[in-house]
């Protein structure tokens, strides 16, 4: 499968399914490892969250993903049209405290940044973009 591949789907929890699909289509279409396909459906599954519960107040919203593969080098984009927020912005927890003692939020997005090579924010044309890369 070469080229880009685009899923737009309500962003509704009930999509998970349609959105996994699709991560594991074009990584299993690409020789994946198993390593690297759980950690791509793991990311996946954590930001279509996040947008199905926090990008849209009123509940009535969209979520696309797009994706490719090039080279060996796995690029998925989930772009929402809800409320702006970068995800990146906020402080990594500090995962040597006890539970407990965290602040709530954030743990996610860290296991997202750290099991993606890349993972970039922006806000353009009236959508949050996140934009990740995973070598298979």
């Amino acid at each position: 499968m070469n080229g880009e591949y685009v899923i737009r789907i309500p962003a509704r929890l009930e999509g998970m399914d349609l959105i996994l699909a699709f991560v594991s289509l074009l990584l299993d279409a690409n020789g994946c490892s198993t390593k690297a396909r759980t950690q791509l459906r793991m990311a996946m599954e954590e930001l279509f969250v996040n947008v199905t519960l926090y990008a849209y107040p009123d509940g009535n919203g969209w979520a696309e993903m797009r994706g490719s593969v090039d080279n060996g080098v796995a690029t998925f984009e989930m772009i929402d049209g809800g409320r702006p927020f970068d995800p990146l912005a906020k402080e990594d927890p500090d995962i040597m405290l006890p539970g407990e003692e965290r602040s709530i939020g954030g743990l996610g997005i860290y296991m997202v940044k750290t099991m993606m090579d890349e993972v970039n924010y922006e806000y353009r044309d009236g959508c949050n973009r996140l934009l990740m890369r995973k070598r298979l």
